[in-house]
């Protein structure tokens, strides 16, 4: 047979006509292990009569060029319509929580059934055995290609839905870290990104800088960690209820090796202080003030509080540590070192001896020499505390 014999315009209409036999057959079908599909046959049929028509007019296109060409099965690239149509089919499946495997396998039960429908009308029709194979090629063959086309939509769908989170979830925590924010907004950019609202968070950044270290950081955090992002680079993160039950061994895990930095946990609305705590440790890790991994800055607020001020600590260690100035280099650390020791042991000189593996006459008399250079300071309770700051957080 040849291509004149193919009455294209009597199977057309034969085919047409039969649709709503067709789509009942795969709504029953349908029923048993796919109900919702099977629902949305029933109740969108009019979002359905267009694809099939498609379906019917481009099986038909296919088929003659199939009788034409045999090698030419393909799809004809400049017919988009179809390929948009299945696109957004599949987009719609992701937009109604449905499964891609679901979806292919749905199509792969309509193809058989859609072929049975269209061999028994051909055969009513009286068309040859090379009409049919031509046929029957060309509709696996095109249910494929729409079947990729559906897929490529879920998936690309997929692609947006998750940037689109992941924007939202950027502007939540810039909105979080804003301080400006009331908790109706933040309930609401929340409900966007679908977050859940914690009873308390902190805020967890890199202290190296690296662009790709700081992105691996926040990828080992749980899905309810907030990614922070200055100029489009991630430099940390927001994480929910850090002093939850076993959250702080979780965290040290997560995030070993990383050089982290956990800001201490507070309320949503204090998250900008978290931000500036974490911020002071950053800096104080990178002097080698601070050199745990990660740093938790809850651990070490002391001298958080005391290196606040790079300056302010420079001014109190120069006032404080004046009187040592007309000695040695040796000997100024010699008394310093014994200056910290007597105030921590407050003068006890065996304890002092011991913790600096010296003789107990030689503690006497370095405190004698201390004495002599600081007089009565060394009596006064507040210049003790202010030597013991200055000699306790020595400069980076």
């Amino acid at each position: 047979m040849t291509i004149a014999t193919f009455d294209r315009a009597r199977l057309e209409d034969a085919l047409l006509d039969g649709l709503p036999d067709l789509v009942a057959e795969v709504r029953d079908r349908l029923v048993e292990h796919w109900p919702d599909y099977a629902a949305f046959l029933d109740t969108d049929r009019d979002a359905v009569v267009k694809p099939a028509e498609l379906f019917v007019h481009r099986l038909l296109d296919m088929s003659i060029a199939n009788l034409a060409n045999p090698q030419q099965t393909t799809l004809d690239r400049a017919d988009e319509t179809v390929r948009r149509v299945f696109e957004e089919i599949g987009r719609r499946q992701l937009q109604e929580g449905n499964d891609l495997t679901r979806l292919l396998t749905a199509f792969q039960l309509g193809a058989r059934v859609a072929w049975r429908h269209v061999a028994a009308t051909a055969l009513r029709l009286d068309f040859a055995p090379d009409n049919l194979a031509a046929l029957a090629d060309s509709v696996f063959v095109f249910v494929n290609q729409l079947s990729f086309s559906a897929a490529n939509g879920y998936l690309q769908e997929q692609i947006e839905d998750a940037m689109a989170r992941e924007r939202r979830r950027e502007d939540l925590a810039n909105l979080l870290l804003s301080g400006r924010a009331g908790t109706e907004a933040i309930r609401t950019a929340a409900q966007q990104a679908a977050w859940r609202i914690p009873e308390t968070a902190a805020v967890v950044i890199y202290s190296d800088g690296d662009q790709e270290s700081a992105g691996t950081l926040v990828a080992r955090l749980e899905p309810g960690a907030l990614p922070i992002r200055r100029n489009a680079v991630v430099v940390g993160a927001i994480i929910p209820e850090p002093s939850g039950p076993g959250r702080r061994l979780q965290l040290s895990r997560e995030l070993a090796g990383m050089g982290a930095v956990v800001g201490n946990s507070v309320a949503l609305a204090q998250l900008p202080r978290s931000l500036e705590i974490a911020r002071i440790a950053v800096r104080l890790r990178n002097t080698g003030v601070l050199t745990d991994d990660p740093v938790f800055a809850d651990e070490h607020l002391d001298a958080l509080i005391v290196w606040r001020d790079e300056a302010l600590v420079a001014a109190l260690r120069e006032e404080m540590l004046a009187p040592l100035d007309g000695e040695t280099e040796a000997a100024r650390e010699r008394l310093a070192e014994t200056l910290a020791s007597w105030l921590k042991h407050f003068g006890d000189r065996q304890a002092i001896a011991r913790e600096l593996s010296i003789h107990p006459q030689t503690v006497r008399y370095r405190m004698a020499r201390l004495r002599a250079l600081y007089g009565d300071r060394l009596d006064d309770p507040e210049s003790r505390a202010r030597l013991f700051l200055a000699l306790e957080w020595p400069g980076p």
